[in-house]
């Protein structure tokens, strides 16, 4: 006797193969009936015996296509038809719902093999892919998912492209971005004029020629441009930090493969994993010395952020080739730029040719960042890969929009059990990126059917998106700084604040409940809120952003606070210009234009440039970053002290290890060393201090978030302490501890929960 069953499968199921997969196994199973996307997800109606619809519905759950995410099936039987065949129909809209949506994936090794092979049509064509691999994310317009709906609905299909499209059996069956050379998007270099020099495969040959030239070389890729040079030519990587404007801040690199990676980073099996995943993000390392990149790539460091070609088009660039700078095609602290036009306009002072190609992009993706830690990786930019695949919540959500904080911009849309965390943007301080975060709020709006009832803000008053938000018409609700960061970390756990956990949120930057600059927190956080149990002691911040550019001056307010001298022997002090030291001395002690801080970061800051490691920060967290890479260097000696007091909140008074460290500095010790015992120090004060009122208050789970956290010398340490005293930690798995994955927790809190 005949059956039938109807299922809806929702997740990641359009543009990963999922309805050629379905077509396949009911026709092994010979069931009749039919598949198709919808703005929900995919619709199926399969019938036959009940031992087979048994046996499609368990391979549909436990067997999906590689790049599947299922998250639901649901079932139900329905009257038999009498079918003769299976059938792959219309995709069909469905007016308020939606579907998950793919991020861009790496070219799959079936394509890299076509590509090489001399018979196979797409021979050396940089824009091949599959049913498996290629741009999602970066090219839809709209759900569901199908060409007309893509940027590829540019480039109408030859009859053998048509042929593979329409064929349930082939590996490109209703691939979305299938092309190929006769019919396909196209490549060309250009001089820095727009002026066309060569075509195709000589454009290739022409860009690896430049660059070996040591040129600078503007390439159009699958998210935005990069700006590529020979990372082991220092007059190159030179030219390129003059021209872009981008003076410390580290450089990515791609290298051609793990092999190649393995000659100038260290690779261990998790790092490998990263590295040749999926995802292909940026992947920050131990550096190999002997790696022959050159040191002004990433000054000042112990590491390297490496990537992997993920598409063809950097397959073949990367032939042959050494390792490359490969940074975002932008000017310092401005948008990725993705379209032709604006990118020779734009760049045409840094690069000296411009490979490009007429594929559209149609949404903006950087490069995703990431550290490896305890076998895991810890997000330190989330973007192309990732984005944007939802985080799952504990608890459905009503529409939110959360716009998140100023620096390292995502926001956040949410509804339902799912939470869409928009791919990293920038920093908001700049008109162009508000723009782009514009942009990008409109096109998730309407991929995701997703209208917001209300916005959800950081309580800074002078933040950009803050502003922005508060002009969308829409009921506004605050959400202090370091509260969100712990909310999010729990949020990615799937903690619904149901029991109180511990959160040491630990950053640079935040607005506190009292007006002051938060920064070095300890939270009791559950589902009515956030009630802050311990702090850094407050000590002066002279001048705001001007404390931040020159770390000295943070060094010297907190040496006025452990009554340590401005003694001329000490780095900070010397760094100060004289003039600027006597104003300082002023604002300190009659408090003009001073705010009490507990930063932790501005506490790292200080310390770097006591130690004479940095004394004007380029770009953010430069002498947070240095600090950690001289700590590596020399893990020996006591810890420095830090001392507890008061209660309601407990605080970590630092002028102890002030003293310390400038008797030290006096006596010869290597950087190296200090660095370390400020390290274990900071490090078994706030255990202790975690340890205190976990004990107080009945708490067995420590939550650590905040920018300080990406220091995974400094994590590891602090995990390892908190578990040893019987605690629970939880660190960051899905989204950044910096203020990139603030959105998240915004929306948490505004919930109600954590």
């Amino acid at each position: 006797m005949l059956s039938r069953r109807r299922l809806r499968a929702a997740g990641v199921v359009q543009g990963v193969g999922f309805r050629p997969f379905v077509h396949q196994l009911a026709t092994a199973l010979t069931l009749t009936g039919h598949v198709g996307n919808d703005s929900a997800g995919v619709f199926i109606e399969v019938e036959g015996a009940s031992a087979a619809l048994d046996a499609f519905e368990a391979a549909l759950r436990n067997n999906p296509p590689p790049l599947a995410r299922i998250e639901q099936v649901l079932v139900e039987e329905i009257p038999a038809l009498g079918e003769t065949r299976f059938r792959i129909v219309e995709s069909a809209a469905r007016p308020g719902a939606r579907t998950l949506v793919s991020p861009d994936i790496a070219v799959c090794e079936d394509c890299l093999r076509e590509m090489a092979d001399p018979a196979d049509r797409r021979h050396r064509y940089p824009f091949i892919n599959c049913t498996h691999c290629g741009p999602r994310y970066t090219l839809i317009r709209d759900t569901p998912y199908d060409r007309p709906a893509t940027t590829m609905a540019d480039f109408p299909l030859c009859e053998d492209c048509a042929r593979e499209y329409a064929d349930p059996a082939n590996r490109r069956y209703h691939a979305q971005p299938i092309a190929c050379p006769r019919c396909g998007p196209q490549l060309w270099l250009a001089d820095a004029q727009g002026a066309v020099l060569c075509r195709e495969d000589a454009a290739l040959q022409a860009a690896q020629a430049a660059l070996r030239a040591g040129r600078i070389v503007a390439v159009k890729g699958l998210g935005g441009f990069h700006l590529a040079c020979d990372a082991t030519n220092a007059a190159a990587v030179s030219a390129l930090r003059t021209r872009k404007g981008r003076q410390g801040k580290p450089f990515a690199l791609m290298v051609a493969d793990l092999d190649a990676a393995r000659r100038v980073v260290e690779v261990d099996a998790e790092a490998a994993r990263l590295l040749g995943g999926l995802e292909r993000p940026i992947v920050v390392l131990p550096r190999n010395a002997a790696g022959g990149v050159c040191d002004d790539v990433a000054p000042g460091q112990n590491t390297l952020g490496v990537m992997l070609p993920y598409t063809p088009l950097h397959h073949l660039l990367l032939a042959g080739m050494g390792p490359l700078v490969m940074t975002s095609g932008n000017r310092s602290e401005t948008p990725i730029l993705t379209d032709n036009a604006a990118a020779l306009a734009g760049l045409a002072d840094i690069a000296d040719v411009f490979l490009l190609h007429n594929r559209e992009i149609q949404v903006a993706c950087d490069d995703s960042v990431v550290r490896v830690f305890e076998g895991h990786e810890l997000p330190i930019r989330r973007a192309r890969g990732y984005a944007p695949f939802p985080v799952r919540l504990p608890r459905k959500v009503p529409p939110l929009l959360a716009v998140g904080g100023e620096l390292k911009a995502a926001f956040c849309l949410a509804e339902g059990g799912h939470a869409f965390l928009s791919q990293h943007l920038g920093d908001m301080e700049r008109l162009e990126t508000l723009e782009a975060f514009e942009r990008a709020v409109a096109h998730l709006q309407r991929l995701f059917r997703i209208t917001p009832e209300a916005v959800v803000v950081d309580r800074h008053p002078g933040y950009f998106s803050s502003r922005w938000a508060r002009g969308l018409g829409l009921p506004v609700i605050d959400v202090q700084h370091h509260h969100a960061h712990i909310a999010a970390l729990m949020a990615e756990h799937g903690l619904s604040g149901e029991r109180p956990v511990l959160g040491l949120a630990l950053d640079g930057t935040g607005y506190g409940e009292d007006g002051a600059v938060w920064g070095g927190e300890a939270l009791i956080v559950d589902a009515a809120g956030a009630r802050r149990a311990g702090q850094l002691a407050y000590v002066p911040l002279a001048g705001g952003d001007a404390a931040v550019l020159r770390p000295y001056r943070m060094a010297l307010a907190h040496l006025r606070a452990a009554d340590v001298a401005w003694d001329e022997d000490l780095p900070c002090v010397a760094a100060c210009p004289p003039p600027e030291r006597g104003v300082l001395r002023q604002q300190l002690e009659r408090g003009i234009n001073v705010v009490p801080t507990s930063s932790a970061g501005r506490l790292f800051d200080a310390v770097a440039s006591a130690l004479g490691i940095c004394q004007r920060a380029s770009y953010d967290a430069q002498p947070a970053i240095e600090l950690e890479a001289h700590a590596a260097l020399d893990d020996a000696g006591p810890a420095y002290p830090f001392d507890l007091h008061g209660a309601d909140p407990v605080r970590i008074d630092a002028a102890p290890m002030w003293r310390a460290l400038v008797a030290d500095l006096r006596a010869g010790l290597s950087v190296g060393q200090m660095s370390a015992r400020f390290h274990r120090g900071f490090v078994a004060a706030w255990g202790a201090l975690a340890q205190r009122l976990c004990r107080a208050e009945g708490i067995g789970v420590v939550a650590l978030s905040g920018g300080v956290f990406q220091n995974t010398l400094l994590l590891g340490r602090m995990t390892r302490s908190l578990r040893a005293a019987g605690l629970d930690v939880l660190v960051h798995r899905q989204v950044p501890p910096n203020d990139g994955g603030l959105a998240l927790g915004q929306i948490a809190v505004a919930a109600r929960y954590p």
